[in-house]
């Protein structure tokens, strides 16, 4: 059985004006917790195990962009498997806030960013 896509994330230069986008569009709720600066949650308002995902502001030239973030079991594994396989490592595992677990980024052989979850 492989891995899940387990959330997505919108991060952009004007953030706010693609939550309000997105928002009307799909009839998305975001939320957004001072803990978490100017990140809001996304919740898409579908059925019960629908993929949830983010959105927020770009911290680096480059980083806008949609994202996808894969379930994994071991980040460290994930992480030596992708650079085996030509991609490249670009975010350690990271710890999220208030639990909600752990990420690492890897860019794929063709330089798009993928996260990994666990």
């Amino acid at each position: 059985m492989g891995q899940p896509v387990a959330m997505f994330e919108i991060i952009s230069d004007d953030h706010e004006r693609l939550g309000s986008f997105y928002s009307d569009l799909f009839g998305w709720s975001i939320s957004s917790d001072p803990a978490w600066g100017p990140y809001g949650l996304i919740d898409t308002q579908s059925y019960e195990d629908a993929l949830g995902g983010g959105i927020g502001p770009a911290e680096s030239p480059g980083d806008k962009g949609v994202k996808i973030y894969v379930k994994v079991d071991d980040l460290g594994a994930a992480l030596e498997r992708a650079e085996q396989l030509g991609g490249t490592r670009l975010v350690e595992p990271t710890p999220l806030p208030e639990g909600f677990g752990t990420f690492a980024m890897v860019a794929d052989p063709d330089g798009n960013a993928v996260g990994l979850w666990a």
